[in-house]
């Protein structure tokens, strides 16, 4: 690769960070205005403390079915309190309207701004039906409004339809951030009641702030043997492959019978209804959100796409219910956040794999061990959670620190042998095959392993991959700084780049600059070709485009993993070797046995 290639490359890399500084002035997002709700509320408040209030605002989904409101009647609020949240339920749907985590923020503070007092993480704030709404049209919900009656422990919402269908919702709130719900429908009228099929709304996945990812946004499931996490901004993609038109469907289903569990989420929060038996399908689909302030796009140093929600619900066959007869479905929920040690006690609890709402997916192991360790070096040792990261990072190279000094010790011993290798290359270079035979035989007469230098890279994949799934869920990062980081769950912007609204991020500059100066020292693998050489010598700019706007996190981990690993390749390098074979010469045959 001569210097015009390396040039190109560099330039191609180059152009690829700086699309995204033009592609939201090139393609403006179009913002969706909300659909205003006129009526006035009735709250009855149970003894709950002052909150930041339900949004003033209710979207529409664009598909059906949809929740019948009667703007002319009054809609009814019942709120209930415990330690963990705030919980609101409405006559509008009979449903969960709104919960607020009293131990967690909409908004993280920086060390520039503060976190308003009362600013609580919201769920559902933006919904177009409450959760556990039967949404099917007049068959099943009628006009929309239920009577509610507030309970020890929860809230119990009851309708009568003209039908002589009756429904129950008793809601009853636990720990863990767990509701407890029983539905009951009842026929009690004379004759057969033919329902029809019925969607069980869940709740809506949508951004907790601009700071969340679309991503990790969605819908998942679980249907008994592995979990499903279906991605709104894929599924409803208007691009395919190589930016081609798409036409996104209106709406998404899965499953067949086999629901155990399905839940919305975002990048650190959930909300999973868990019925006691499976539903037949899941379904998702999408709606426009208010577009984010000025205000908000300022602080979050970038230009903000406008967001989009996705609604989902359970999906139930159509039933017929004799006279007085009467069906009753259990559903827990889990309405809180992604904290693995929470999620795991109720994944016990009802056995159904409920954590893998965390979405560390095939590295799971991995993701789960490093997070416990983090968590145990944060809470017994007391060390905050950026130096946390440092400190697992360390006893993670400690671990591996054998096989990298072998790793070094082989290199630098083919290092000493590649005038030979080369001679060997030069004599056989009309004989590919001849030619690798002779070089099997000469790296092992000089103990020379040519997967050495790829090995230990190879396996701590899964550590980095481990690292890469648990820190874009854990929200023990959430707001945590470390030195100039503000928040180690996002990049670690200082500033933006003058006329060009660019974020200067330096951490990830940092890292790419200690994968430079760590492919410098490592010698090429045996039998690499100078292009291929350089190559891999460059390959740490890619990594530095794909993980520019990643979190601070996984970029401190790495840059320290770097300069730990150029530590112990100086080190390794700094002691002379022993010789492993002959002197001089390439060993060009096998050596003969001597004859008696």
């Amino acid at each position: 690769m001569d210097r015009t290639s390396v040039i190109v490359i560099a330039l191609c890399v180059l152009l690829i960070i700086l699309w995204t500084a033009f592609r939201d002035r090139l393609f403006p997002p179009v913002a969706v205005p909300p659909e205003p709700t006129n009526a006035p509320a009735q709250v009855v408040t149970g003894a709950a403390p002052p909150t930041n209030g339900v949004p003033p605002t209710v979207l529409q989904a664009p598909a059906q079915p949809m929740l019948a409101i009667n703007t002319n009647v009054p809609e009814t609020l019942v709120e209930v309190t415990n330690s963990d949240a705030h919980y609101t339920f409405t006559s509008r749907g009979g449903g969960l309207k709104l919960i607020e985590l009293l131990h967690y923020k909409e908004t993280v503070g920086t060390h520039a701004t503060k976190t308003p007092e009362h600013d609580y993480a919201l769920l559902n704030a933006y919904t177009p039906a409450p959760t556990l709404a039967l949404l099917d049209g007049g068959a099943v919900q009628g006009d929309g409004e239920f009577h509610l009656t507030p309970t020890a422990t929860g809230v119990v919402a009851e309708k009568t339809l003209t039908n002589g269908l009756t429904i129950v919702k008793n809601f009853q709130i636990s720990t863990d951030y767990l509701v407890l719900a029983t539905i009951q429908l009842t026929n009690r009228s004379g004759q057969a009641l033919n329902l029809p099929a019925t969607d069980w709304f869940i709740g809506t996945a949508s951004p907790m702030n601009n700071q969340d990812k679309a991503t990790t946004i969605g819908t998942m499931w679980y249907d008994g043997n592995k979990s499903h996490d279906e991605m709104g901004a894929r599924i409803f993609a208007t691009s395919g492959f190589a930016c081609t038109p798409r036409v996104p469907p209106v709406e998404f289903r899965a499953g067949s019978n086999n629901v155990v569990w399905a839940g919305v989420h975002n990048q650190y929060f959930a909300l999973v209804a868990m019925p006691h038996e499976p539903a037949a399908q899941v379904v998702m689909r999408k709606i426009e959100l208010p577009e984010p302030s000025a205000e908000e796009i300022q602080a979050d140093f970038r230009v903000v796409r406008a967001p989009v929600g996705y609604p989902s619900s359970l999906v139930y066959p159509a039933i017929t219910l004799g006279p007085h007869q009467a069906l009753e479905k259990h559903i827990a929920l889990y309405a809180g956040p992604k904290e693995y040690t929470t999620l795991a006690t109720v994944s016990s609890l009802y056995s159904n794999d409920v954590d893998a709402v965390m979405g560390f997916g095939f590295w799971g192991f991995f993701s789960k061990a490093l997070l416990l360790g983090m968590n145990w070096l944060h809470r017994s040792l007391l060390l905050p959670y950026g130096w946390a990261i440092v400190g697992i990072t360390l006893m993670i190279k400690l671990v591996f620190w054998p096989l990298t000094q072998a790793s070094t010790r082989s290199a630098k011993r083919m290092q000493v042998l590649q005038p030979q290798i080369k001679a060997l290359q030069d004599k056989y270079k009309d004989d590919p095959v001849q030619a690798q035979r002779k070089m099997m035989e000469f790296w092992k007469e000089h103990k020379i392993n040519p997967m050495s230098g790829c090995l230990p890279t190879l396996i701590q994949m899964p550590v980095f991959f481990g690292f890469y799934y648990m820190i874009g869920s854990a929200i023990e990062l959430r707001g945590q700084p470390w030195l100039w980081v503000r928040d180690l769950s996002r990049p670690d912007t200082l500033f933006l780049i003058p006329g060009m609204n660019f974020p200067f991020n330096l951490l990830p500059l940092l890292m790419g600059a200690t994968m430079l100066w760590q492919s410098h020292l490592t010698p090429p693998s045996p039998g690499m070709d100078q292009t291929q050489a350089k190559m891999m010598r460059y390959m740490p700019l890619m990594f530095l485009v794909f993980l520019y706007n990643y979190s601070a996190g996984l970029t401190l981990y790495w840059t320290i993993n770097n300069l730990l690993s150029v530590v112990q390749t100086k080190l390794i390098r700094s002691r002379p070797e022993p010789p492993t074979g002959p002197a001089a010469g390439p060993v060009l045959t096998r050596p003969q046995k001597r004859r008696k």
